[in-house]
C-alpha cells in the first residue's frame, strides 16, 4: 500500500503541474468561432426563403487600438489613446459567374433609397460572442436585402445592355485557408515618448521664421479576425509605430514652404533614438530656412534626376495606380493598360514587381507587408512588368480579363469595401550606373538639350495622379528639394516653386539609365478603399525629359508680430 501510495501522489502532483501549465484559452479564436457559427446559421436560414439564396458571405471583424502624442513648441497638444472594433460583412447574390456587385454597387451604410434602418457597423469590445452574433445578424440582415435588391435591379438592366463577348466573371473562385498568427506585443513606453515629443518640438521654438511645426509619435496594433462560406477562417495582428517632425514657413514672396521627416516601424524599438530625432530635427529647420533664401525658378521641361525616394513614388502614381486590376474594368476608368499584357510598357531595362511578402529590405521594414489581404487570400509576389513588358495587374477578387484568381492584393482600410491596391512596388533595373556617372550623364543631356541647367529632385512629399476617363490622364508630384545643376560647372544650387507634372506613359518612357542603389520611401497611399500602408523601392532615375510646373504663387505674408519663443535658447527648450 505504501507502494502504491507513493506511485499514485507524485502522478497526482504532475497532473496539477500540467494543468497549471496549460496556456490560456485564445479569446481571439473564441470570437472567431462565434463569427463561424453565425455564418453558418444565417447562410442556412436564408436559403430557407422564397427569394435568392446567397452564394457567398463573409464576416470580418477589425479591432483596432492606438495611441497618439502630439507636440509643438515644446508642449504636448494632444495624448490619447483609442480601441473599437468594426464589422465588414459581405453578401453575394447569384453566382460566381453574375452577381450583385458592380460599379453600380448599393451603397449601403450611406442609406441608400428605400433603406429604413442602417444597422450598426461597431463590434462590442467585450469579449461577447452572444453579443458578437448579435451585431453580426443585424449587418447580415440589412446587407442581404441590399444585395438581393442589387442583384435584381442588375438582371433588369442586362436586358437593355449589349453583351461583352469578354465580360469576366463577378466574384474569383479561391481555395479556403485557416491561419491563426500568434499574438503580437505591443508595447507603448508613454512617459518616454511625452518627453521626446516635447523635447524635439522645442528645438524649433530658437527659429521664429518657422512659425509652425509638430512632433507626433503615433502606435496603432489591428487585430483581423475573417470567417467565409468557402470555409476560410483567419486571425492576423499588424502593428505599425510612426513617428512624425514637421516644420513651416513662408518664403518673402509669400510661398508657403514645408518639411518633415517620417519614421515608421513595425515594432517600437524601430523608432528612431533620441540623437537621431535630435539630428532630424536640426536637419528639418536647416533645410527650411536654406529654402526660404532660394530662389523660385521658372516652369522647366528638360532632363533631371530623381533620387530613389522620389523615383518611387513617380512610379507609385504613374504605373502603380494603372495597375490595379479593378482600374481595368470599372467605369469612369480611363484603363491605360486594359488590353495590353505582353506589350512593350515600359524601357527594356525595366522591371517592375509588387510584392507583399518582402517585411524587410536591408534591415530597413516595408510598410506594405502583410500576410493576407481583406478577402483572405494570401498575399503574393506578383510581376507587373518583366523587361519592359506588361505582364499582369494587382488583383482583388474581382477578375480581369485572363486573370481568374486573386494574387492577394484586396486591401481596404477600417470596413470600407477592398479594392486591388499596391503593397510594396519594387523597381528593378538591368542599366544601373553610378551617382557620379549620372549626373555626368545629366549634364551631357542638357547640353545636347541646349539647356543651361539640368535638374537633381532630392525629395519628394508625395503626389496624386488622375485615372478616371474624365479629364487628362495625368499625375503630380510634390518635390521638395530641387537642385539645378550647372552645365558649365556642374555646380548644384539650390532652388523652389515648382512641381512635377505630366502624362505617365510619356514621362515613365524616358528613363534614360539608373542609379544602383535603391531607395525606401514608406507612407500611406489614399484611394477608393481608404488609405494603406505602402512602400515604394527604386533606384534613382535619370528622365530625358520632365516637366515642372510652377506652384500656386502664395498670397499671404509671413507673421507680422515677432513669435513668443523668439530668443529662445537650447536652454530654455524644456523646463
Amino acid at each position: 500500500m505504501r507502494t502504491r501510495n507513493w506511485t499514485v501522489l507524485p502522478l497526482l502532483a504532475a497532473s496539477v503541474l500540467l494543468t497549471a501549465a496549460a496556456p490560456p484559452p485564445d479569446a481571439r479564436v473564441a470570437l472567431l468561432d462565434a463569427m463561424a457559427e453565425e455564418l453558418q446559421r444565417n447562410q442556412k436560414q436564408l436559403k430557407l426563403q422564397n427569394h435568392e439564396p446567397p452564394y457567398f458571405m463573409s464576416y470580418q471583424l477589425k479591432e483596432g487600438e492606438q495611441a497618439g502624442i502630439v507636440a509643438r513648441y515644446g508642449a504636448i497638444f494632444l495624448d490619447d489613446t483609442y480601441r473599437d472594433r468594426k464589422l465588414y460583412v459581405d453578401v453575394r447574390v447569384g453566382s460566381y459567374d453574375f452577381d450583385n456587385s458592380g460599379p453600380e454597387e448599393y451603397d449601403f451604410f450611406g442609406g441608400g433609397k428605400g433603406s429604413s434602418y442602417i444597422a450598426n457597423k461597431d463590434a462590442p469590445v467585450d469579449d461577447s460572442p452572444l453579443a458578437l452574433r448579435t451585431a453580426l445578424w443585424l449587418v447580415t440582415d440589412e446587407k442581404y436585402k441590399a444585395a438581393l435588391s442589387q442583384f435584381l435591379k442588375k438582371k433588369a438592366d442586362n436586358v437593355y445592355a449589349v453583351e461583352e463577348p469578354s465580360k469576366t466573371a463577378s466574384f474569383t473562385k479561391e481555395k479556403p485557408v485557416t491561419y491563426v498568427q500568434p499574438a503580437v506585443a505591443y508595447p507603448f513606453d508613454h512617459d518616454r515618448w511625452v518627453r521626446v515629443a516635447r523635447e524635439v518640438s522645442a528645438r524649433f521654438k530658437a527659429h521664429p521664421e518657422i512659425f509652425d511645426s509638430e512632433v507626433r509619435v503615433t502606435a496603432e496594433r489591428t487585430r483581423r479576425l475573417f470567417v467565409s462560406t468557402e470555409g476560410s477562417r483567419i486571425v492576423s495582428e499588424e502593428t505599425m509605430y510612426g513617428l512624425h517632425v514637421m516644420a513651416v514657413t513662408r518664403a518673402e514672396d509669400g510661398q508657403l514652404l514645408d518639411n518633415s521627416r517620417n519614421y515608421y516601424s513595425p515594432t517600437e524599438a524601430g523608432l528612431p533614438d533620441d540623437k537621431k530625432l535630435a539630428e532630424a530635427a536640426n536637419k528639418v529647420i536647416e533645410e527650411l530656412l536654406a529654402l526660404r533664401k532660394a530662389p523660385a525658378i521658372d516652369p522647366y521641361t528638360g532632363p533631371a534626376i530623381l533620387a530613389a525616394e522620389a523615383a518611387g513614388v513617380l512610379f507609385h502614381e504613374t504605373m502603380g495606380h494603372r495597375l490595379e486590376g479593378d482600374r481595368q474594368d470599372g467605369e469612369g476608368e480611363g484603363k491605360t493598360f486594359r488590353g495590353q499584357v505582353g506589350k512593350q510598357v515600359l524601357p527594356p531595362f525595366i522591371t517592375l514587381v509588387d510584392d507583399p511578402t518582402v517585411r524587410r529590405l536591408r534591415d530597413e521594414p516595408l510598410n506594405g507587408f502583410y500576410e493576407y489581404d481583406e478577402e483572405g487570400v494570401k498575399g503574393q509576389r506578383t510581376v507587373l512588368v518583366e523587361k519592359g513588358v506588361l505582364k499582369g495587374y494587382l488583383l482583388s477578387r474581382r477578375p480581369v480579363e485572363g486573370f481568374l484568381h486573386s494574387n492577394g492584393h484586396g486591401r481596404s482600410q477600417g470596413t470600407r469595401k477592398p479594392v486591388a491596391r499596391m503593397a510594396n512596388l519594387i523597381v528593378e533595373s538591368s542599366k544601373q550606373v553610378d551617382d557620379a556617372e549620372l549626373k555626368k550623364q545629366l549634364i551631357a543631356e542638357a547640353k545636347r538639350q541646349g539647356k543651361p541647367y539640368g535638374l537633381i529632385i532630392r525629395d519628394i512629399t508625395g503626389g496624386n495622379t488622375n485615372t478616371s476617363s474624365y479629364g487628362y490622364q495625368a499625375f503630380k508630384g510634390v518635390p521638395r528639394m530641387v537642385y539645378r545643376v550647372d552645365v558649365k560647372t556642374g555646380q548644384e544650387s539650390l532652388v523652389r516653386g515648382v512641381e512635377i507634372v505630366g502624362t505617365p506613359l510619356s514621362s515613365i518612357n524616358r528613363i534614360m539609365s539608373t542609379g544602383r542603389k535603391q531607395g525606401i520611401f514608406n507612407g500611406y497611399c489614399g484611394a477608393e478603399s481608404g488609405n494603406v500602408p505602402v512602400s515604394t523601392v527604386a533606384p534613382a532615375l535619370l528622365l530625358q525629359e520632365i516637366e515642372l510646373q510652377r506652384t500656386v504663387e502664395g498670397k499671404d505674408r509671413p507673421p507680422i508680430l515677432l513669435s513668443p519663443t523668439a530668443g529662445t535658447t537650447a536652454s530654455d527648450e524644456v523646463k
